[in-house]
């Protein structure tokens, strides 16, 4: 076991862990930040999606010893009052079913987002095509990232 210090949510945090442990483990199980969710646990879903200094990664198959000094931000730290953009459309236009991959979902788009203010339709459909949504609720995954687009 190793210590690791790591900036989470613009909190520093020592977490105690094996130096494989993918990242997803410790924010769930140590930081009890369980906004981001477990899927596949081979990095395919999309559902572990978190920020890496502003970069969407699949956390269920980052370890913890590449964290290093980069600031992680998940679901609970893109807004202190959950009134970002995206989680502003994603109530607007009430995209969620089950709500299982939402997190990743937007995690993923506001990284994309960052990159990209103004996109096209396909530009979405590219930059979220990786994400799954058992729900089938791409449509208006899409158009609640082309809504929240005009926002920020």
């Amino acid at each position: 076991m190793a210590t690791f210090k790591l900036n989470i949510n613009g909190k520093i945090r020592e977490i105690e862990a094996d130096e494989d442990m993918p990242i997803l483990w410790a924010l769930r199980d140590q930081c009890d930040l369980v906004g981001t969710k477990y899927g596949c646990g081979i990095a395919q879903c999309g559902a572990c999606t978190i920020h890496l200094d502003g970069d969407a990664i699949r956390s269920c198959s980052y370890p913890i010893s590449r964290v290093g000094d980069k600031k992680i931000t998940t679901i609970e730290g893109l807004s202190e009052k959950g009134d970002h953009p995206l989680q502003e459309a994603w109530k607007a236009l009430d995209v969620p079913q089950c709500g299982y991959c939402q997190a990743g979902q937007i995690m993923t788009a506001a990284a994309f987002l960052k990159e990209n203010k103004n996109p096209s339709e396909q530009e979405v459909e590219d930059a979220m095509h990786a994400n799954i949504c058992r729900c089938g609720t791409y449509n208006r995954i899409k158009k609640a990232v082309l809504e929240a687009s005009k926002n920020l």
